[in-house]
């Protein structure tokens, strides 16, 4: 199979290059800087250099393709993000139709369901809309909380505090995006199927803030206070690192929507649950 994987230097991208390239499927590389691709893959990995709001490049990079992978990426700094993800929408949406795509896999998340009011996953949620209106073959990853979103925290864990805008006491399904790179991997290497699916990635288990603090704590050494922002601190917490209006609502808005009695589609199972705790990827990244 001819097989198109976005973002292949991302947290999960990354991951199912390297599985498909070990599966002998000879995938290929949609990015915007090859240089940026792993030396030990060179020769194994076909590369395309396009940007995804370029809809007649995309529609280059996957004539024949079997199956895709897509992940909308981040705009530049300062775009707006909801305006990005429509417009990835629309390129990828386009490709799948001329080009007769037999199956993607579109990393999306959890509160997609929802369709409005979760900020930057309202973007993820219209993305779902545009190919579910291809008629295609489509699967939907409802991805949970990502682990590697600490790493952006990691010089104030080390300092003994751990700040959010999400209640401390609200259970989020906590994941290694590496896991979610399996689950794709292994649907986009999986028999074919027929019109539109979903599936959960949710992690072992749900965690609040306050246990993750205390997993943190047990991992590192030292202890881990949790800290509650409130909404108008989180907001001046991303003005204040210079992002626009329009960003600080996407990310903000990811908290506030979903707090709120937020459960997910789709319950925790065997198809949904993946096995990297958040204690082993602490021990493994933050130490």
């Amino acid at each position: 199979m001819r097989i198109i994987v976005t973002t292949p230097t991302g947290n999960v991208g990354s991951r199912v290059l390297r599985l498909l390239v070990q599966a002998g499927a000879g995938p290929v590389a949609l990015l915007r800087d090859p240089e940026r691709l792993p030396p030990d893959l060179a020769g194994r990995v076909e590369t395309v250099v396009a940007d995804q709001t370029d809809r007649d490049a995309v529609l280059r990079a996957t004539a024949g393709a079997d199956r895709l992978y897509w992940v909308n990426p981040p705009g530049p700094p300062g775009t707006d993000p909801l305006a990005h993800h429509t417009a990835c929408a629309a390129v990828v949406a386009e490709a799948i139709r001329e080009n007769g795509i037999g199956g993607t896999v579109f990393q999306s998340s959890g509160g997609a369901e929802l369709r409005q009011g979760a900020g930057d996953i309202d973007g993820l949620a219209a993305t779902e809309v545009a190919l579910d209106a291809t008629d295609a073959a489509v699967l939907h990853l409802r991805c949970g909380f990502f682990m590697t979103n600490l790493l952006v925290q990691a010089a104030e864990i080390a300092a003994g505090t751990l700040s959010t805008p999400w209640p401390l006491d609200h259970p989020l399904p906590w994941v290694d995006p590496r896991d979610i790179g399996d689950v794709a991997a292994a649907r986009l290497l999986g028999p074919a199927w027929m019109g539109r699916r979903v599936q959960g990635v949710h992690g072992p288990e749900d965690l609040t803030f306050a246990q993750a603090a205390g997993v943190l704590s047990t991992v590192l050494g030292h202890p881990v206070k949790p800290v509650h922002l409130a909404d108008t601190e989180f907001h001046a917490v991303l003005s204040g690192a210079g992002l626009t209006a329009p960003e600080v609502d996407a990310i903000a808005g990811m908290a506030a929507g979903l707090s709120r009695d937020y459960e997910p589609e789709q319950p925790r199972d065997a198809t949904t649950t993946t096995p990297s705790t958040l204690r082993s990827w602490a021990a493994e990244h933050l130490v």
